[in-house]
């Protein structure tokens, strides 16, 4: 970039003398007066008086300390007709004015100012085609499950993808994010769900970079910035501009890109690092309403820029997007109240927006700093009054402009993409059936199971194993519950009343085999329901049991079985050594895991160096998307309490805290759907968390009196939770919001302490206990989340 402000001849003629050249000093008694808005507005179709009316929108909000300054740009076809710095540019160190050449880290403009024509241009040259897979052009990026994903799915945000990538660890590198990219797990099937997301268009850039050889800000540079005179847009600006570029947060970081995963990757990201001037976005605007052109230089075909703004997102999708390009969605607020559907534009983080109107020939730039210089500032609600104030000082509006709307019911947008189909989920006993037993030919047998270990048709696999050929099944090993599943305490061992078989409790007097209960075996069968949560014992006694047959040299087969509250979704602290147990086996494993039982199986085996011999039968038709009510297997309780789907969808947020003096609703018809005590008023209870807005769930105030377990015969008041979402529902962000509720309401009262044990990390607990946000705790475990997920990649067996 260079340091002279470049316009076009004609804004140039438009702005001319009668720009304001000072900064507005907001913050005094009485601001000083400004000239009013140039004449071209009148001859524009603008009102003076009501133009006149942003003023007083953005001295507001810089009194209101919403962000330090501004500067408004209102255009109509080629005509610049309000140009204005308010406040600004810098609070700290020093204050420093605005001007209204200042240079704008753009943030999330970058999508659709960069990386938008961009692609655009490679399909026109068809060199990219919007159905390509995006794995087509990054191969890596194939890999569990993704290999559907397209083009425009990572344009229009229906791609699956996450927000972004995890930054609690301190990684760094362009080519490290995209490695990240590409071992994410889909959040859902692509075409399905809108999800904004950062990755979407950094994997666009990468896009650009793998098929032009030239990495985004080169190709940009020299295909859309240079040919259009934008001289103040581009990427990482030289150091001589420092003084003129708005600083972001911290009060001291200006000239480079404030959004956290751009600057990781050295400033040059698809989804953020443009810098810009109000003048230069300007001219792209016009740019986009001339068809892709400015008087000769063409840099997108007017057919590209059409395709561009059209709705491109399912019907079914409430949030309409372009490509690129927000039309009507929970992002759309700066377009204001009055500009028509049929406009476009987008916003970025630090406070910058653009609309643009093809009826009215109308675009509003706001730019700001609103995270300087703490990151408190919020111009949401600035930039829509300011684009309702443009649009209500518009005088000649065509009647034509109401044919410009489009129709939400009659957009021709790609339709969703259909739920995957396949057969119906054969669970491992179903396909180790299939297979006639195979790998247990000739063996002598022990079974871990209990009451879930049943194959579709509802056969027991102990009753299967035992009638198999050329398999002799000689001892059954029980969890915690019984065989049957049955019990809350200590479990006796026992003969099975229908085979004979010796039954050895692994949750009584030991809780791994001994040498005795092994003595004869070939090979160890484990069936058993995981319900997908840390301190479920299923899995941990499944891993002593790999532990104790490896060094005898006694196989191990899994017989893998869903997770029924799906294994995308990965969540919460890992554990404290102290917490080490039982209850917690994998030290660094987050409490919901996003794994099956098969899958935790091979990760212990060899990241525990267990050295097992082990097999995995794997399950048939299964997804990682897929919650248990999707697989067509029956339900069937996993333990005495877990007795719905909903139960174990809340279960590894309130299953966290149960040690501690709260009934979870054990001795009740709904267990881990209720939580209260006698010391808590329900109605308050219910009243804040509600306020809280906490994902996915709703809650309201119930009485119960618990027949057994914590409390019982005690009548208790609390909260009854309703999941309303369960796509967004975060259940250990829950226990956070719920565990700071307490603390909140009924100060010395919640045995805060007692959750150590199971929700395992004593530095969540202590925030917690010191009043921090629910939500900047459940921020504060991405780096074992992103840990976790990069670890259990290389064990994942469905996609």
């Amino acid at each position: 970039m260079r340091t002279a402000v470049c316009r076009s001849a004609v804004a140039a003629a438009a702005i001319g003398a009668a720009v304001l050249a000072g900064p507005g000093l907001s913050g005094q008694s009485t601001p000083p007066p400004r000239p009013r808005p140039v004449a071209a507005a009148t001859s524009a179709g603008f009102d003076l008086d009501r133009l006149s009316r942003v003023d007083e929108i953005v001295d507001e909000a810089i009194a209101e300390k919403k962000t330090p300054g501004a500067v408004v740009l209102v255009g109509r076809d080629d005509t610049i007709v309000y140009r204005k710095a308010f406040g600004r540019r810098a609070v700290a160190p020093a204050d420093e004015p605005m001007t209204v050449n200042t240079i704008f880290d753009m943030a999330s403009l970058t999508k659709v100012m960069a990386t938008t024509p961009a692609i655009m241009k490679l399909v026109e040259e068809g060199r990219v085609r919007l159905i390509d897979p995006v794995a087509s052009f990054i191969p890596e990026f194939g890999k569990y499950g993704k290999s559907r994903v397209t083009v425009r799915d990572l344009m229009t945000h229906m791609s699956g993808l996450r927000p972004d990538v995890d930054l609690g660890d301190p990684w760094s590198g362009y080519d490290t994010a995209i490695a990240l990219a590409c071992e994410e797990v889909l959040t859902a099937p692509p075409g399905r769900r809108f999800v904004y997301s950062d990755i979407n268009y950094f994997l666009l850039g990468e896009i650009v970079r793998r098929v032009t050889k030239q990495p985004l800000d080169v190709f940009t540079k020299a295909t859309l910035f240079g040919p259009l005179k934008m001289t103040e847009t581009g990427f990482n600006p030289a150091r001589a501009l420092y003084g003129r570029i708005a600083p972001t947060e911290p009060a001291t970081l200006r000239g480079i890109v404030h959004d956290p995963t751009a600057r990781r990757m050295g400033g040059v990201a698809g989804h953020a690092g443009l810098f810009s001037t109000a003048d230069d976005v300007a001219i792209y605007a016009r740019m986009l309403l001339n068809g892709g052109a400015i008087g000769s230089t063409r840099v997108l075909a007017p057919l590209t820029v059409a395709r561009m703004i059209e709705p491109s997102t399912p019907l079914a999708e409430s949030n309409v997007r372009g490509l690129g390009w927000d039309l009507d969605s929970s992002f759309s607020s700066n377009r204001g109240e009055l500009l028509p559907l049929g406009s476009y534009g987008h916003t970025g983080f630090t406070g910058t927006s653009l609309w643009i109107d093809p009826a009215t020939k109308v675009f509003v730039v706001f730019l700001s700093n609103r995270v300087h210089p703490n990151g408190a500032g919020d111009v949401t609600p600035t930039r829509a009054r300011v684009a309702t104030a443009v649009a209500a000082a518009l005088t000649n509006v065509a009647a034509s402009v109401a044919d410009a709307r489009w129709s939400r019911q009659t957009f021709d947008a790609p339709a969703p993409a259909p739920a995957p189909t396949s057969a119906p989920v054969m669970a491992g006993i179903d396909v180790l059936r299939a297979q006639n037993y195979a790998p247990l030919k000739g063996l002598r047998v022990g079974l871990l199971t209990n009451h879930t270990g049943r194959a579709r048709d509802g056969v027991s696999t102990i009753d299967l194993l035992a009638a198999a050929p050329d398999v002799k099944l000689v001892a059954l090993f029980s969890p915690e519950h019984g065989i049957r599943g049955v019990l809350d305490a200590s479990v006796p061992s026992s003969v099975d009343d229908k085979t004979k078989l010796p039954i050895h409790s692994l949750y009584g007097q030991t809780q791994r085999p001994t040498v005795n209960m092994l003595a004869g075996l070939d090979a160890i069968v484990i069936d058993l329901q995981d319900v997908g949560a840390r301190f479920y014992t299923y899995m941990t006694t499944m891993a002593y049991v790999m532990e104790e047959a490896a060094p005898r040299k006694i196989k191990v087969v899994v017989l893998d079985r869903p997770n029924p509250i799906n294994g995308v979704q990965i969540e919460g602290p890992a554990l404290d050594p102290i917490s080490l147990g039982f209850t917690g086996y994998f030290p660094t494993m987050p409490i919901r895991p996003g794994m099956t039982i098969g899958e935790l199986a091979r990760l212990f085996n060899t990241e525990r160096q267990i050295g097992a011999d082990l097999t995995v039968v794997p399950m048939q038709s299964w997804r990682r998307d897929q919650w248990f009510d999707e697989t067509g297997l029956p339900w069937i309780n996993p333990s005495p309490n877990m007795r719905t789907l909903y139960a174990a969808a809340l279960y590894p947020g309130i299953g966290a805290l149960e040690n501690t003096n709260l009934s979870v609703g054990r001795g009740t018809d709904t267990p881990f759907e209720q939580v209260g005590a006698p010391w808590i008023d329900g109605r308050k209870l219910s009243d804040v968390l509600n306020s809280r807005g906490v994902p996915g769930v709703r809650f309201y105030p119930v009485r119960f009196t618990p027949t057994a377990s914590r409390f019982a015969k005690e009548e208790c008041q609390g909260v009854f939770i309703v999941v309303t979402d369960r796509s967004a529902l975060r259940p250990v962000r829950l226990g956070v919001e719920l565990g700071s509720a307490l603390v909140a309401l009924f100060p010395g009262q919640w045995q805060s302490d007692a959750a150590q044990k199971l929700f395992g990390s004593a530095d969540s607990l202590a925030r917690l206990k010191l009043g921090e946000d629910p939500a900047a705790i459940a921020a504060s475990w991405s780096g074992v989340e992103a840990r976790w997920r990069l670890l259990r990649a290389k064990y994942l067996l469905y996609y």
